[in-house]
């Protein structure tokens, strides 16, 4: 039991939240009569409420179950000292509402009551909501966002390779991509293939020039392209509304390329000034991109995780085992943040590049027979236990240490690490 589940509560509350109103069920104490009620979403109605639980209950703790971890109610009523929150997941009130009605029935006040149930006869397995503070929340949101609006990018930039095949696919060999302000202001310029073979081999010279595309063979080649090639369509039908297509994507996708750019600026300043960059600036191959992201997925709330291994379990690192009379099966974790499970196997893959252990530690696995995604995520699991002690103990990550501890146990890594060196002599 944790410290704040062994608190004394005055009154225990279920919620069911919606996007414009909340159904509650109160109940005074341990064993006091239920009150359902309705509490609109705003904040004024959400302050009346919580200001008057406040005087009812002389100041007292108040517990509050509610499926939600991160949304504008759990943001609204984390200012109440009075209140201590326990956010559970959806899935398990689903689980419940499911077990008492098997018919699949559902309201939204008696689901109210199936969250007040579960903080009544589970509190000794909830944890009270302990919010990091501003600086890593503010990282939080912005690494995850800025993550949103990268696959936003991506799919507008898909959608303008698919209009742009319908009638001008030479603009396709043109560029490598079309997530960049070259093609988007080419584009700009020139949305047709007729448009660009009136324009002279001069003038689009120094566009590609501007835009600080050096090889002169590769612009010619560039250049020859657009002029010598055959207009897939002259039918007005496709070419006139795909031209508005390509205007209003290319806009979009301009907006989003700033974005990013912004995005990435402010993850810079923020990063910068946490107190635990020093630590995730360390790691091999986390630059500017996994580093934040790193850092907002361990927080600094050193209390957050008894063990490495409740971490690799929460990001989902730690494969699952079932059993069931004679048999056993292993799977990886489906119900997991899906960001952070991203954000530490991503990077596991670029250390490989950076660390020299982590390459040998990836071969070694693809040697046992794994496959190259099982090999990234068993490499996963075990940069969690090395970043797991760095964070505990405030320490950056030393690479030269880490080889000296394989070598005081004589790890296997240690034949893998040598075979290159050999080869190279």
């Amino acid at each position: 039991m944790t410290e704040k589940t062994a608190v004394q509560f005055a009154a225990w509350v279920g919620i069911d939240w919606a996007d414009r109103k909340h159904d509650i069920c109160l109940q005074p104490g341990s064993e006091g009569k239920r009150e359902l009620l309705v509490l609109e979403h705003r904040p004024e109605a959400i302050d009346e409420w919580a200001n008057a639980l406040r005087v009812r209950f002389a100041k007292q703790p108040i517990a509050v179950c509610l499926e939600q971890r991160k949304g504008a109610l759990i943001t609204a009523l984390r200012k109440y000292e009075h209140l201590v929150l326990f956010p559970v997941n959806p899935r398990l009130l689903a689980g419940l509402r499911r077990a008492f009605s098997p018919s699949g029935a559902k309201d939204d006040p008696s689901d109210a009551e199936i969250a007040l149930d579960i903080l009544l006869q589970h509190r000794d397995k909830l944890k009270a909501w302990a919010p990091e503070d501003a600086r890593t929340r503010q990282l939080q949101a912005l690494v995850e966002t800025r993550r949103r609006v990268v696959g936003q990018r991506v799919r507008t930039s898909n959608r303008l390779s698919a209009n742009l095949k319908g009638y001008f696919p030479q603009a396709l060999t043109c560029f490598d991509g079309f997530e960049t302000v070259l093609a988007c202001d080419f584009l700009t310029r020139w949305p047709s293939l007729g448009e660009a073979k009136r324009a002279r081999e001069e003038t689009l010279r120094a566009f590609f020039l501007t835009h600080n595309v050096r090889g002169q063979a590769l612009i010619a080649e560039r250049i020859a392209r657009l002029k010598n090639a055959m207009a897939l369509t002259s039918d007005a039908g496709v070419i006139l509304p795909a031209l508005l297509a390509t205007r209003t994507l290319v806009a979009e996708l301009r907006t989003l390329i700033g974005g990013i750019a912004e995005y990435d600026t402010a993850i810079a300043n923020a990063f910068k000034a946490h107190p635990d960059a020093f630590i995730f600036a360390s790691l091999p191959g986390a630059g500017p991109t996994f580093a934040p992201r790193l850092l907002a997925a361990f927080g600094r709330d050193r209390a957050r995780f008894a063990s490495v291994r409740a971490m690799q379990e929460y990001f989902g690192i730690a494969p699952v085992t079932e059993r069931s009379g004679r048999s056993t099966w292993v799977h990886w974790r489906w119900s997991c943040p899906k960001f952070l499970r991203q954000s530490i196997v991503e990077w596991a893959g670029m250390s490989i590049r950076y660390s020299c252990w982590a390459n040998a530690y990836y071969r070694q696995q693809r040697e046992k027979g794994k496959k190259h995604h099982a090999a990234i995520r068993a490499l996963a699991f075990k940069w969690l236990r090395i970043i797991f002690r760095c964070w505990k103990d405030r320490r950056p990550y030393d690479e030269a240490k880490y080889l000296l501890a394989l070598q005081r146990r004589h790890s296997p890594l240690l034949q893998y690490i040598a075979e290159p060196l050999t080869k190279a002599t």
